[in-house]
């Protein structure tokens, strides 16, 4: 310090200590009381100049903290650290700054680094424009690399783009480079990686979420996926023409929609059919071996209808093969007609073997005494589309569906949605359920009309068991 600012004291200095030092100078003191006025003025002059002497101490050290031989802080530390991040890093923790300060001050003066050193202070009265990219890239060099200058030019810039609220002067009396402790240093990278772009997220189809859980509850209950979507009449996807009941896609254009769907327009074994009993094979048949317990589902909206996915032990003998029984729906009027009748329901139950074959009950149902299954399953009723309420376990005895008369038409047919695949197993059980008319009313508040048109029969042979 004293090598530094002794030029510009000696002039001032040397006077006062020539004058206090000679004999006038002391005797007019004495008699006076008091030293003569140009003498005050130089002694006011000198104290001046040992306030900026002092002002500068307190600056300079701030100059030197950033030195590699600074015992605090390790070389490959103040290497990483650039002078950006440190300086926003210093205004960024104003209630620490005080204490790192007396911190640098005692270890200049310990180390003697005030006469080795040259300040270099840069005063601004505005705000200087965001760096570039150019510039962040030169501010981001080690501090071992840049000269002083450079330095302070880079330090002055970078709290600038990396934080403009800060006022100009605050900027430019942290644009020195800072001891910055190995913690302090790894605060902004961390920062930096918290400000990263975010990573693309893909989008997800609703549908194929949807698609994954059906799938997933199909594989549960032992049904492969692709027949667990055939049963349920869920073969379309989201950007694809979706059939309907009525209007453009009704069941006249349900084979012009897709490809896969052209059975539903060329095929010879659809349903439903019409039943006419005078053309049936009216004759001895085994009887259905249902084996039904108290089991649990799941109440779906897909749309078409309301759905219920089963899970649990529900099998059905025939023709000597084992039937799981996969889930069941509703349709409104009743798709199958006997002696062209149409009823005001038909609940179809939808069963699948080991081969990937499938057996579909129709229960016809009308007007009557409200039928507890039924009503159960409309306490799940879900309201929106594809919208999947889980029962209680336990809840569902599908044996309260059945007639106690269980006597069946038998047909070979198809699936009466879209694919409209072909060989599926009919039975039509002959006698009715009864519903309520207000669980019949509740349903066609949603449906009004989800049956397919009756399908030619073409000669299929259609037994009446007797």
């Amino acid at each position: 310090m004293k090598n530094i600012f002794s030029p510009l004291a000696q002039p001032i200095l040397q006077p006062v200590a020539q004058r206090s030092c000679t004999p006038e100078a002391g005797l007019t003191a004495r008699v006076k009381g008091h030293l003569p006025v140009p003498s005050r003025h130089r002694v006011r002059l000198a104290l001046l100049a040992l306030s900026w002497l002092m002002l500068a101490g307190l600056v300079l050290p701030r100059s030197h903290a950033a030195e590699p031989t600074h015992e605090a802080a390790p070389a490959h530390t103040v290497k990483k650290a650039s002078p950006a991040k440190a300086s926003a890093e210093a205004a960024s923790d104003p209630a620490s700054e005080g204490k790192d300060l007396a911190v640098d001050i005692k270890a200049a003066l310990r180390d003697k680094l005030i006469g080795r050193k040259k300040l270099t202070l840069v005063v601004t009265d505005k705000p200087t424009p965001a760096a570039d990219k150019p510039a962040a890239k030169a501010a981001a060099k080690p501090v071992a690399k840049a000269s002083p200058s450079k330095a302070a030019a880079n330090a002055h810039a970078a709290p600038e783009a990396a934080a403009p609220e800060e006022a100009a002067p605050v900027a430019a009396a942290h644009a020195a480079p800072v001891h910055t402790p190995a913690a302090a240093v790894a605060r902004p990278r961390t920062a930096a990686v918290a400000h990263a772009a975010p990573a693309h997220t893909p989008v997800i189809n609703p549908r194929a979420s949807r698609d994954y859980i059906q799938t997933k509850a199909a594989a549960l209950t032992g049904h492969e996926a692709s027949a667990a979507a055939d049963a349920h009449g869920n073969s379309g996807h989201v950007g694809e023409p979706h059939w309907a009941y009525e209007g453009e896609n009704g069941p006249q254009a349900w084979g012009n929609l897709k490809s896969e769907f052209n059975v539903c327009a060329i095929g010879k074994r659809q349903s439903p059919i019409n039943i006419e009993e005078s053309m049936t094979l009216q004759g001895p048949a085994e009887p259905l071996q249902f084996n039904y317990s108290a089991s649990s589902g799941t109440v779906v909206n897909n749309g078409h209808t309301i759905q219920v996915d089963l899970y649990g032990d529900n099998t059905l003998t025939v023709r000597g093969s084992v039937y799981k029984l996969v889930q069941f729906h509703f349709h409104t009027p009743s798709e199958e007609q006997v002696n062209y009748r149409n009823y005001a329901m038909v609940a179809h139950l939808v069963h699948k073997n080991n081969e990937g074959q499938l057996a579909v009950v129709a229960v016809l149902l009308d007007p009557g005494v409200a039928n507890p299954l039924i009503n159960t399953v409309w306490t799940y009723m879900p309201l929106d589309l594809n919208d999947r309420v889980r029962m209680p376990g336990g809840l569902i005895d599908m044996n309260l569906l059945l007639p106690k008369d269980q006597r069946y038409y038998q047909f070979i047919g198809s699936l009466t949605t879209p694919p409209c695949t072909e060989g599926v197993l009919w039975m039509v059980l002959k006698t009715p359920t009864q519903l309520s008319k207000e669980q019949i009313r509740l349903f066609q508040q949603l449906f009004p009309n989800n049956a397919r048109p009756v399908q030619p029969v073409n000669g299929r042979p259609v037994r009446e068991a007797q």
